[in-house]
């Protein structure tokens, strides 16, 4: 959900970027003129020596009411979703420590890298997988995983998934006496050189 909302906003603000910075070198270099393109009668910002927004343009919304209530409102607005967006970056980052469930009704705090090498190690003994890594993510009370695999070239991608989920992931959320542990599983394929025959 994050990683597509950041894609969103990043595009959203490189559009906007882009068309800004287009229109005001065109109209930082008079293309307009040149071109003989014609601007509409209204437009106050003709040429590199006119403002964007005329003076009658600048004071017009002053005196209603609504105006400065919405432009404060509009900005309020716009600062949270922005500090929203930043503490979610924070929010996903690697886990430091990690609660595991101890049984007896408290709870004993791991090394989240301690942990992730045990289960790393787990993940590599599978059949099929040459590599793993493992990044533990999340809150340290309800933690997630994401999971590189590099497996094998003869290894069927589906079973290894399976395997992995079943074993791998299941004794890690046993252990730590999590509900669930979402995990986010990248894999990719050996590649081997071909021999050369002579």
């Amino acid at each position: 959900m994050l990683r597509t909302v950041n894609r969103v906003v990043l595009t959203l603000a490189g559009l906007a970027l882009v068309g800004a910075g287009g229109v005001v070198l065109a109209m930082a270099a008079d293309l307009p003129s040149r071109l003989g393109v014609g601007l509409p009668a209204d437009w106050s910002w003709r040429g590199p020596d006119s403002a964007v927004l005329s003076r009658a343009d600048r004071l017009h919304w002053q005196g209603e009411s609504w105006w400065w209530p919405v432009v404060i409102g509009t900005l309020a607005v716009l600062v949270l979703l922005a500090l929203w967006w930043f503490l979610a970056q924070l929010r996903r980052r690697r886990l430091g420590t990690l609660d595991v469930d101890t049984g007896d009704g408290g709870a004993a705090r791991l090394r989240a890298g301690a942990v992730e090498d045990v289960l790393t190690a787990e993940a590599e003994s599978l059949p099929g997988v040459e590599r793993a890594r493992f990044t533990l993510v999340g809150r340290r009370g309800g933690p997630g995983a994401r999971v590189g695999l590099l497996i094998a070239p003869q290894a069927r991608p589906r079973d290894v998934v399976h395997i992995l989920r079943d074993r791998t992931l299941e004794n890690a959320r046993v252990s730590a006496g999590a509900a669930e542990l979402p995990a986010e599983i990248r894999l990719r394929a050996t590649r081997h050189a071909a021999d050369r025959v002579t």
